[in-house]
């Protein structure tokens, strides 16, 4: 994984932002169950910086004020005041109206159903302010900073506690109508369950999230709270990830039949702990299922970003918004 850091900074110095280059900072935040991500860009001298803070508590004022204080943290190593702010870029980690700049509701975090969160952003920054989900975020970090720099059509596939994905079709993030675009997570594996063909279908998420992988290899007699136990050569482990292979090339080739994408990029924990391994696995299985769609290999790579990749996704958010 390279420094996101140079990444940003060569991909701002080397782009032509029009009008906006003689302009002021954008900022971007990661607002998430496992902690708080601030990023900000100057145009001007094509900097990028980035701090975090962790959390002691999900409550939504408190993670609101926090997020405040990160922002004004960055504003101050550059010197800046608000009014050099052009636009912020939020990520969440749940569902969100982006229309309206509003939190859904959080699956990990109570008190956030119909949370303002631009708004109160807005309010507290002077400055119009973006939310979308963090898997949108990656998404379009990734393309517009990262491993699909210069790819106009990708799609991300995000594998942690949960399971997410965003796609970015002719050069633009696509949301759909309500931001559900890309998130085959939360879609069935199938009219049977493969593994449980008597009981009610699984989502994807509740067969390759962190969780799933490790309570099926439970089930299978690996007890276990490491993922680097299901990716080592431990029987169990290898079949585990094998099941998990083949649900993820069965969904990602109904992804190419789709959409067309001319990459797709693996990211989070589960991607990373499987490591060029498991993606080759998955490009492997996902090739032969494709096969009668295209001649053409639609790559599967990794993220690059890390752990700032949905602050940065904000900033990108934020950019591309100012470009329209």
């Amino acid at each position: 994984m390279s420094d996101p850091r140079s990444r940003v900074e060569e991909r701002l110095a080397h782009h032509s932002w029009g009008a906006l280059s003689s302009q002021g900072c954008i900022l971007g935040f990661d607002v998430g169950s496992y902690g708080l991500r601030a990023a900000l860009i100057d145009l001007h001298s094509h900097t990028y910086i980035c701090n975090h803070h962790e959390i002691t508590t999900k409550e939504p004022e408190a993670m609101v004020e926090s997020v405040i204080e990160l922002g004004r943290e960055l504003l101050a190593q550059q010197h800046m005041p608000d009014e050099h702010i052009i636009r912020i870029g939020v990520g969440f980690s749940g569902p969100v109206d982006w229309r309206e700049g509003v939190v859904v509701r959080s699956p990990r975090m109570p008190g956030w159903e119909q949370y303002p969160l631009a708004k109160r952003l807005e309010e507290a920054f002077g400055a119009a302010t973006l939310v979308d989900n963090d898997a949108n975020l990656i998404a379009l970090a990734e393309g517009t900073f990262g491993a699909g720099q210069g790819v106009r059509d990708l799609f991300y596939l995000h594998l942690s506690s949960g399971v997410g994905g965003g796609m970015v079709l002719n050069g633009r993030l696509y949301q759909g109508s309500t931001t559900m675009a890309g998130e085959i997570g939360h879609a069935v594996v199938g009219p049977i369950d493969p593994l449980r063909p008597a009981g009610p279908p699984a989502t994807l998420e509740e067969r390759v999230s962190i969780r799933a992988l490790l309570a099926r290899a439970a089930e299978l007699g690996l007890h276990t709270t490491m993922l680097s136990d299901i990716f080592s050569d431990e029987p169990i482990g290898q079949r585990v990830v094998a099941e998990a292979v083949d649900l993820l090339a069965a969904r990602l080739s109904q992804i190419v039949a789709l959409i067309d994408p001319h990459t797709i990029i693996l990211g989070g924990v589960v991607a990373r702990s499987g490591g060029d391994r498991f993606t080759n696995a998955i490009q492997t299985r996902m090739t032969e299922y494709t096969a009668a769609l295209s001649s053409r290999t639609v790559p599967i790579v990794p993220s690059v970003l890390g752990f700032e990749s949905v602050a940065i996704g904000g900033v990108a958010l934020a950019l591309e918004s100012l470009m329209e």
